[in-house]
């Protein structure tokens, strides 16, 4: 046992090193027989472990299942309760459930005492620079988030868990006592551990010459005033939200930045994704035959942006999407058969052509926020006149 002075937390004890770590006398008895793994985490850590196991795909062994193969190994045992070393009762958890095997890839647990989104999106940037691994399954990955863990008690537990599975722990605990505790626990017991917010937020309090708050987000102690940010933000979803879908052309001259393209390149969710930072957005389907509101070429062009994409992948995104909405085999034929994709394609081309201000994104492949990036990139360099115009510029 090491005291909570040796590890400078004044409040908290530390558990003793988690079972994987101890290293148990053989006994020759369970020579023959294969070793259940004792699992002694809380009845909740027990469950998410089993969502967690359903998710990536592994099977949940189950404790008759073991009891078959224990009696094939060995015919001397004749029911698991009866085993000496007590290995039935490690066969099933303490609520009751079989116990998981955690050995499908490796597991990167990620723990927050706020919402979890600045560790989520951290890791999932990470994990992108080994797309060439994990695409073919090379080194498949589960992570696992746990959010609102604001006390020691729930911290250990995960911290335990993560020792069982082998798993990396990520975390982002604004609380100093919190992360500190995590970093010593993990280095006592030998888990591979990574702190995002600490070291940045110690630089900018030296930086600044001010000591953080140490509250996470939403904590009751910390308080959020309602600045014009806020209200420009919320004016900007209503906006949206009407303008959706070529809704309201009229109002086309309102928007901060208007989207054109055909069916299905991500215009909603891409306009969503720019209202909630502060942007009124418009967007405008380009349907073959149908003649675009003339509004549309009244606005101010730079603020107009053409999305295209891959003709390939739009054909697959509207198949699922007719089959999802259950449309007739003849409507889904004229919604996505290639012939029909490709000409509404190409009528938008011509119609980026027609208006060579317009930047045209190509979107095949790329996530909401990197086409959102582009586009305030452009956005802001246009308006505030910080580079050369580019002129019919694909990107």
């Amino acid at each position: 046992m090491i005291s909570s002075a040796t590890l400078g937390l004044s409040s908290h004890r530390l558990p003793p090193q988690p079972p994987r770590c101890s290293t148990p006398e053989p006994n020759p008895k369970s020579l023959s027989e294969p070793q259940g793994r004792k699992h002694k985490g809380s009845n909740q850590l027990n469950r998410w472990s089993r969502a967690r196991s359903i998710r990536s795909g592994r099977k949940l062994d189950r404790l008759h299942q073991r009891t078959t193969q224990r009696l094939e190994l060995n015919p001397q045992v004749q029911n698991p309760k009866e085993s000496e070393n007590g290995e039935a009762s490690s066969l099933t958890g303490s609520d009751g459930y079989d116990d998981v095997e955690a050995n499908f890839g490796k597991a990167i647990f990620m723990v927050s005492d706020g919402t979890g989104w600045t560790a989520e999106h951290s890791v999932n940037a990470s994990l992108g620079q080994f797309e060439h691994c994990l695409v073919d399954r090379g080194c498949p990955v589960n992570t696992h988030l746990f959010s609102g863990i604001d006390d020691v008690e729930r911290l250990m537990e995960i911290i335990k868990q993560a020792a069982k599975e082998g798993a990396m722990v990520v975390y982002t605990l604004a609380d100093p006592s919190l992360a500190e505790h995590a970093k010593q626990v993990c280095k006592l017991w030998g888990i591979p551990a990574t702190d995002i917010l600490g070291p940045i937020t110690e630089a900018i309090a030296s930086h600044l010459g001010v000591l953080p708050s140490g509250l996470p987000r939403g904590a009751p102690g910390r308080n959020f005033p309602l600045s014009e940010d806020y209200f420009r933000r919320i004016e900007a979803i209503e906006f949206t939200i009407k303008q959706d879908d070529g809704a309201l052309p009229q109002n086309l001259h309102k928007a901060d930045i208007v989207l054109a393209g055909v069916s299905r390149t991500g215009k909603t969710p891409l306009s969503i994704y720019l209202a909630q930072k502060g942007y009124k957005v418009a967007n405008v389907p380009i349907v073959n035959g149908v003649k675009l509101p003339k509004s549309l070429f009244e606005v101010d062009p730079e603020k107009v942006f053409g999305l295209t994409i891959n003709p390939v992948v739009l054909q697959t995104i509207r198949r699922a999407r007719a089959k999802s909405l259950g449309f007739s085999e003849e409507v889904r034929s004229n919604y996505s058969e290639m012939d029909h994709v490709r000409e509404e394609l190409e009528f938008a081309r011509r119609t980026f052509a027609q208006n060579p201000v317009w930047p045209v994104i190509e979107v095949t492949g790329k996530a909401i926020e990197e086409t959102a990036a582009v586009i305030l990139r452009l956005y802001h360099d246009r308006k505030h006149k910080c580079s050369m115009p580019r002129i019919s510029k694909l990107y």
